[in-house]
């Protein structure tokens, strides 16, 4: 798998997923709505531990910096 995200990228995602975590478990979201984002913020961190969104590779998009070679 070829990286795809960024850094800002992957830490956006990660404060997205701890967010929906303390939210779930303060109780403000709860029931069906509640799993399917606790499934979502588990996506987000683990996209963002690899780097790569699959979602991503279909599109073209590519959020990582250029890096040159000198």
């Amino acid at each position: 798998m070829k990286k795809n995200m960024g850094g800002t990228d992957r830490m956006l995602r990660i404060l997205i997923a701890l967010g929906i975590l303390v939210l779930y478990f303060t109780n403000v979201i709860e029931g069906t709505l509640g799993i399917i984002l606790l499934v979502l913020a588990a996506v987000f961190v683990i996209t963002s531990f690899v780097s790569f969104c699959p979602l991503y590779a279909p599109f073209g998009i590519n959020t990582c910096k250029k890096t040159t070679l000198k």
